[in-house]
């Protein structure tokens, strides 16, 4: 699909950032914190993507976790809580419509062409993708003067020719805000890599990442994606093509992008991988069989060819090819 479409661009090279800190000292989970702060789940989820309300991670392993020290920080922002829910409000295409004063159908047009981006999205009851917008952007859209001529104007020819194409710029401007806070949230190279890679398809991640074990660390690290339906579902794979790349200029920056992380990943640290299997130790059992450990001679290959594993004792008659072979010696 063309790319001359002039978009909003929501996808940002996300410096690296420090390793969260462990949480110290009271914490509260992220639906305790929710019901304090007066928010509802989703708004709360929405809140910590748009980094308004910082987490950290959890020394027990109990997942994200929100401080007490955070919590008061963001209750003692002024105007609490309506400013705090307004700055994550996210309205539908009719609300956004109305927000714009502009009928649903040249909302759709102007998402379409890039113009606003989609914060969210979900499936309906029948499989339809629904996508939401952030009201407060949809607000700073509507204010500059620059935007007049979409909102009220006739749709240049050349936009008009790529929506008739099929151009629909929805999926790759979630995917750029998704990646960002991925990014964000990453704690080390290694969890920077697995955030690119998610949404590559497979074969692709496979292709830039050739050791096993790297691939494998990758997968562990990988960022769960936005549950739609049971794995395998319709709409899992609805949801799974909106989550993976699409465009051949948005999959080289991806490619590009994973093989430079992963590389300063392997300077960093290597990916883990499995240790030197410890020997048997004597009167172990494997597989129901007792090991015995060979003596010297036996590893040194003696009794293997027909030695006397003591003084005095007959060699063991040759069996087999190698015994086949020394009767037909001269």
């Amino acid at each position: 699909m063309s790319g001359n479409t002039a978009t909003q661009s929501v996808t940002a090279i996300v410096p690296t950032a420090p390793a969260r800190p462990r949480v110290r000292g009271t914490s509260l989970s992220q639906s305790r914190a929710a019901r304090e702060l007066g928010l509802k789940r989703g708004e709360f989820d929405l809140a910590v993507h748009l980094g308004c309300i910082r987490t950290v991670a959890d020394d027990g392993g109990g997942g994200l976790h929100v401080t007490r020290a955070e919590i008061d920080r963001v209750s003692s922002e002024s105007g609490f809580p309506e400013t705090l829910r307004e700055r994550v409000r996210a309205v539908g295409t009719s609300d956004g419509a109305a927000m714009l004063d502009v009928t649903t159908a040249r909302f759709t047009r102007l998402a379409r062409l890039g113009q606003v981006a989609p914060v969210k999205f979900y499936l309906n009851r029948y499989r339809a993708v629904v996508w939401l917008y952030l009201a407060e952007e949809l607000r700073q859209y509507a204010a500059d003067e620059k935007n007049a001529p979409l909102l009220t104007g006739r749709t240049p020819e050349h936009l008009r020719d790529q929506l008739d194409e099929g151009l629909d710029l929805r999926p790759r401007n979630w995917r750029g805000r998704h990646l960002g806070f991925l990014l964000r949230q990453a704690e080390d190279l290694w969890a920077r890599a697995a955030a690119v890679a998610s949404l590559l398809d497979p074969v692709q991640v496979a292709e830039i990442v050739r050791d096993p074990y790297e691939r494998a660390y990758l997968n562990r690290l990988r960022p769960a994606q936005p549950a739609h339906g049971a794995p395998g579902s319709p709409a899992a794979q609805v949801a799974a093509n909106i989550t993976t790349a699409e465009y051949p200029d948005e999959i080289d920056w991806l490619r590009s992008d994973l093989r430079q992380t992963v590389a300063e990943a392997r300077e960093h640290r290597p990916a883990p991988r499995p240790g030197p299997k410890a020997p048997s130790p004597p009167g172990a059992v494997q597989h129901g069989v007792p090991v015995v450990r060979a003596s010297n001679a036996v590893r040194s290959g003696e009794l293997a060819c027909g030695q006397p594993s003591h003084p005095g004792e007959a060699p063991e008659k040759p069996r087999g090819l190698l015994g086949w072979l020394r009767r037909r010696t001269p």
